[in-house]
């Protein structure tokens, strides 16, 4: 046998990866994350367009908020239509019907004063010199002030604020009063200086402030606030006299 040739070595060729082929598959992807953007921007701008809506009926359902004395209707700032006010006071005692006064304090003897911006009207008992009916009237006139309506309210405020810490009086009974005028209170209270019990309604109507007090002896053994229910009905009755009469002032 002759001399065999040594094997050589296989060298294989390298050759690098080839670049994938491109496809259609990245651009549509990208094609269907730019069409899910689009539609989240849209929905987005949808549930803001119908929750702004929403707020704006929600705010028009909502009861608006503020003082007791804020005309209704009325937005927050914009002024209202002018209110009507009272130009003039009536008569002083002719606020009063005479067969009211006379249940009241019968047989009485009548005083009386006036000028434009206060009027008063005492009957008083000639029998009793404790059992009396008197009826004020304060006007704020518009010719006078500008603001006839807020200067009524400060009067018939500082009134409130005076009733808590009145000297000489025992007070039985002080609170607020709905219907009667714009705003009212009533007031049982005891004199300390004599045997008498007071009912009293003080009241606002727009621009003008009226107080009726009704007067008689106190009952003996000291029950004063057996005769409060009493004198406070009569004085409301004499209120609402007024109030009607000052609305067809």
């Amino acid at each position: 046998m002759g001399l065999q040739r040594p094997v050589e070595p296989f060298h294989r060729p390298y050759s690098g990866p080839e670049p994938p082929a491109p496809g259609r598959r990245p651009r549509r992807l990208i094609a269907l994350l730019a069409a899910a953007v689009a539609l989240a921007a849209a929905a987005v701008v949808v549930v803001l367009v119908m929750s702004g809506g929403s707020e704006q009926q929600a705010a028009r359902r909502a009861p608006r908020e503020g003082p007791s004395r804020t005309p209704p209707g009325s937005p927050s700032g914009t002024p209202g239509p002018p209110e009507k006010v009272i130009n003039a006071l009536p008569a002083p005692c002719g606020t009063v019907a005479a067969a009211t006064a006379e249940r009241a304090v019968p047989k009485a003897t009548r005083r009386q004063s006036a000028n434009s911006t206060l009027t008063t009207c005492t009957f008083s008992s000639t029998g009793s010199a404790f059992r009396w009916l008197r009826v004020e009237a304060h006007l704020y006139a518009p010719g006078d002030t500008a603001s006839p309506v807020q200067d009524a309210e400060g009067y018939y405020d500082a009134q409130w604020a005076q009733a808590h810490d009145a000297p000489l009086v025992r007070t039985v009974t002080l609170e607020r009063r709905d219907g009667i005028g714009d705003e009212a209170y009533r007031w049982f209270k005891t004199d300390e200086g004599q045997p008498t019990v007071v009912g009293q309604v003080t009241a606002r109507i727009r621009n003008a402030v009226f107080t009726v007090s009704y007067s008689e002896q106190a009952p003996r053994g000291g029950r004063a606030d057996a005769r409060e229910r009493a004198c406070l009905e009569t004085a409301t009755a004499v209120a609402r006299e007024v109030l009607a009469a000052l609305n067809r002032s």
